[in-house]
């Protein structure tokens, strides 16, 4: 068994998978999954596992070159808007229909248990190099 880093044996292997600008939709409970795209489900019950956890878990096994989320989180939920601006300094914010358009190309999807809305964003993987 793993001492440390991401213990989910699906979501690791996915993330071990990733190249450079692939995208990985981290989302709330109630994200639209785009179809086809392979989902982590982590969704235990409402709120946990936290979206602020999850991101922070990938952050540290990830390089993220861009960050793109929805606008409404702004005015719907403050917190996780502060939460994505200090974590993803460049982070790009969009209407949330156009987030969901730009989530059907993504190559992973991770679901959280968070039960907030708009605590989704679009990581753009870069490379250690």
């Amino acid at each position: 068994m793993k001492r440390s880093g991401i213990l989910n044996a699906d979501l690791a292997g996915a993330l071990a998978r990733l190249g450079h600008t692939d995208h990985v939709l981290v989302c709330d409970s109630g994200m639209p999954l785009p179809p086809g795209v392979p989902v982590v489900d982590l969704a235990f019950l409402p709120g946990i596992p936290s979206f602020a956890d999850v991101l922070d878990g990938l952050l540290a096994e990830l390089v993220v070159e861009g960050a793109t989320a929805a606008e409404e989180v702004r005015a719907v939920n403050p917190g996780c808007a502060a939460l994505l601006g200090s974590r993803l300094p460049r982070l790009t914010l969009v209407p949330h229909e156009e987030l969901k358009r730009l989530s059907a190309g993504a190559r992973l999807v991770v679901r959280t248990g968070e039960a907030r809305p708009y605590a989704n964003v679009l990581l753009r993987c870069g490379v250690a190099f």
